[in-house]
């Protein structure tokens, strides 16, 4: 069932892969068309705004969810839904990509069809009613599938699963993500050719004199991997503050996207072509083909300051049509800042001869492994993932030294990839660490208990006696009228006074509870909880909302038991 469902997945994601990318090519030459190359056009000022406004009243009207961070959802899903994604998600985010990007939008196709292809390997696993462990594989099958979809690239597909979603490597998981990977690729061939994303022919084999060329390249690519996580935040959090101002967002995303992409034209859409003609150019007459449509267009003497322009603006072009209502992810966008990235440095070093010759057709392509292995903390993808999608297996060497050197760089300063970092700050990170990942797929949900007996302040001795004969657990809750919790009995902190009847009418239930050791908020991380239940040592611990009142309690055993049972499921295959 698993190998037959893995299959249908693969076939699926690289047909949804194909109908977006047709979408996106058909949108995109309707609309530029006959546009001039020598100057600007201003309607570079005008289809990203129309793009990113049908996309917000698709989302708002049709879907009615919120389907942006595509890989990030993903990932939420594993971690905290027990990978179970929305019917919708198999459609919507191909149809919202596809408007913002074939309008302009300067963001990736990737991260939406990732989303696609894991809700497709999702609805399929709940349709047969597969259990949480067998659901989370086809979620793999789905995501991997994707990727080697859109890119013809089996082991970059099988890698990203491993590396970006945490999906453990077993024999249960890797005979079908295998399977996904191998048939999206083989329909894809079916559907659109032996055609190549990127076309790069090989002119100068990497010898050992460029190592430090490598090197250097590698930590360029870790700082700007960095850039554009930390400048993605800000923006992101500054269109934040926007929500409740859905005009305002969309005018202000609006106008900064399509000012960029008139002044710089290769922000317009992923930008592939542009990274296309700087692999496959020879001279500057080719590579300045960039700056066509451009007030740049035609001054050759320019080029590098337009490309280090570029690499500078594409973070806030991409955040701005996220920002204000658009639909895509940050995949292309690294790869196109990694290839600015390698085109620049290489240019640069070229031109004021600061070491041997390096040919910045190799660099171009090292830079867009470079970026992404420091943007999704993904060495092993970014490796397979550029050797795959243009053939150049000679170039593993300095593909791994740029990789390792990019990875190691930004590490330093961001322990998590963009997609992971919003997820980390939650705690409803997934990952290989049995424990924190057992922690990470539990919920408050399915440990709290809600049985609980709750007393009042000035109930009697004697009544509260009655009331513990009534209760099935050593936890009564002290309630005022409001449910506000005011503190909580302990049956075994009173057990030596409680037969004494002499004292039944001196006491009240106020003088005998205790403030409780801890108290846990809805929805608190699982790790928080069991930080808590280590420091007090206490039997239960309350579960509260922001203004006190009492939502139920959570026991010491109760927690544990279900802590075993996840470790009981991750560790069988």
């Amino acid at each position: 069932m698993m190998l037959l469902l893995s299959l249908l997945i693969g076939f699926f994601a690289s047909v949804a892969a194909w109908v977006l990318h047709t979408i996106i090519h058909q949108i995109q030459i309707l609309l530029t068309t006959g546009f001039e190359t020598s100057r600007s056009n201003w309607l570079y000022l005008i289809f990203p705004i129309i793009g990113i406004y049908l996309t917000s009243l698709f989302i708002k009207y049709i879907v009615r969810d919120n389907i942006s961070h595509g890989i990030t959802r993903v990932l939420y899903a594993l971690a905290t839904k027990r990978s179970k994604l929305k019917g919708h998600n198999c459609w919507s985010s191909v149809i919202a990509s596809s408007i913002t990007i074939g309008f302009g939008g300067s963001v990736g196709a990737e991260a939406p069809i990732v989303l696609t292809g894991s809700a497709i390997g999702s609805n399929l696993g709940q349709l047969f009613h597969l259990d949480n462990k067998k659901l989370m594989v086809l979620v793999g099958c789905g995501a991997s599938a994707a990727i080697a979809g859109i890119f013809k690239a089996p082991i970059a597909g099988l890698v990203f699963t491993l590396e970006i979603l945490m999906v453990d490597l077993t024999m249960a998981s890797l005979l079908p993500i295998l399977i996904s990977c191998v048939t999206a690729t083989v329909f894809s061939y079916i559907f659109s050719g032996d055609n190549s994303l990127f076309d790069f022919t090989l002119y100068s084999a990497w010898n050992i004199g460029r190592t430090p060329a490598c090197i250097l390249l590698g930590i360029f690519c870790g700082f700007s991997s960095l850039y554009f996580m930390r400048s993605m935040s800000i923006c992101e959090g500054m269109f934040a503050k926007l929500s409740n101002h859905r005009y305002i967002k969309l005018i202000c995303g609006g106008l900064i996207l399509s000012g960029l992409i008139f002044f710089f034209p290769s922000l317009y859409g992923e930008g592939y072509s542009t990274l296309n003609t700087l692999l496959t150019g020879k001279t500057i007459a080719d590579w300045s083909q960039v700056m066509n449509g451009s007030i740049f267009a035609g001054k050759e003497n320019l080029l590098i300051v337009y490309i280090g322009l570029v690499l500078l603006t594409k973070t806030f072009a991409t955040s701005a049509t996220n920002g204000s209502g658009g639909c895509g992810g940050t995949f292309a966008p690294s790869l196109f800042i990694g290839g600015f990235g390698g085109f620049f440095f290489s240019r640069f070093w070229n031109e004021y001869e600061i070491g041997v010759y390096i040919p910045e057709q190799n660099f171009t392509l090292l830079g867009m492994a470079g970026v992404m292995t420091g943007v999704m903390h993904a060495p092993l993808t970014g490796i397979f993932l550029i050797a795959e999608l243009t053939g150049g297996y000679a170039l593993f060497m300095p593909l791994m030294i740029v990789c390792i050197s990019s990875y190691l760089t930004t590490n330093i300063f961001e322990h998590n990839s963009i997609y992971a970092l919003r997820l980390a700050r939650e705690g409803k990170l997934l990952t290989h660490h049995t424990d924190r990942a057992a922690l990470t797929l539990m919920s408050m949900k399915d440990i709290i208990e809600k049985d609980y007996h709750p007393v009042g302040p000035d109930m009697l001795m004697q009544q509260l006696v009655s009331e513990i004969s009534r209760s099935n657990n050593n936890f009564l809750p002290v309630l005022d009228e409001g449910h506000h919790l005011l503190g909580v009995i302990d049956i075994t902190r009173i057990r030596h006074i409680i037969f004494r009847t002499e004292l039944y009418q001196k006491f009240t239930v106020k003088q005998l509870m205790r403030t409780p050791s801890s108290t846990l908020l809805e929805n608190e991380p699982m790790t928080d909880v069991m930080q808590k239940f280590e420091k007090t040592d206490a039997a239960q611990l309350p579960v509260v909302d922001v203004d006190m009142r009492l939502i139920g309690y959570i026991s010491r055993t109760r927690m544990y038991t279900v802590y075993r049972q996840v470790i009981s499921d991750l560790s069988s295959d």
